[in-house]
């Protein structure tokens, strides 16, 4: 056995320490990765340094130069692997993040799960098909009564409308007849009009006039005894 595993199995025979919890161990990661990245930064800014001082020796000082090579390649090994811890320690936050959130969920459904068996247990599926049904029957009879109420009543109203018309026409005639009485005809003459005698040459124009004025007037009056009697019939 390797002295690592021995080191692991001598530091996990304790029963008695409790494990941490995934908020603890998630803190414990994210303090390795910040204090992996210092380092990280801390060996490029060696590697460069060492790189500087390579080429500011060169030729004069090969010896100098070829020290600060080593340097950097050590560095680079040291970085090397500080990469690959910083992406085995990733991993490991990322699959304890999903456990612990995986154990959240689980632990809330089961609560839900309890809540909602609590809830049922004070349910009879009897009695829902007995309320559901007396809702049924309140509806209907909700809408018997609905429907009564819109219904219309007639109180003696069944009269035949042949009958009603019929009267209706007989008190428009009696109307038109009272109007009919109020009216003042004009004189009709009872005999006929003499005869025009012709024209001589010698009558004055004013006599034509007048003798003209009359004839419009009793036209006139013929046309109004005409309307009146179409109006009355």
């Amino acid at each position: 056995m390797s002295k690592l595993g021995k080191f692991f199995k001598g530091g996990g025979s304790s029963k008695s320490r409790a494990a941490p919890s995934p908020q603890e161990a998630l803190a414990r990661l994210r303090e390795t990765e910040e204090m992996l990245g210092k380092k990280q930064e801390y060996l490029e800014n060696r590697i460069q340094r060492e790189i500087a001082l390579a080429k500011k020796h060169g030729k004069q000082n090969k010896r100098a130069a070829l020290q600060a090579l080593k340097r950097k390649k050590r560095f680079e090994k040291q970085l090397t692997q500080i990469d690959g811890t910083l992406s085995t320690i990733e991993f490991q936050r990322e699959a304890l993040e999903n456990s612990h959130t995986n154990t959240e969920v689980l632990r809330n459904m089961g609560f839900a799960a309890k809540a909602m068996k609590s809830v049922h247990e004070n349910m009879d599926l009897n009695k829902i098909d007995d309320l559901m049904q007396e809702i049924t029957e309140q509806q209907d009879i909700a809408q018997e009564i609905s429907e009564a109420f819109s219904q219309r009543v007639g109180f003696g109203d069944d009269f035949d409308e042949d009958e009603l018309m019929a009267e209706l026409e007989e008190l428009e005639q009696e109307e038109l007849n009272k109007k009919m009485t109020n009216i003042r005809l004009p004189n009709v003459p009872s005999s006929s009009l003499p005869a025009q005698p012709d024209r001589k040459p010698g009558m004055s124009s004013t006599a034509r006039r007048s003798r003209a004025a009359s004839s419009r007037r009793a036209e006139e009056e013929d046309d109004d005894i005409k309307q009146l009697a179409a109006w009355a019939t």
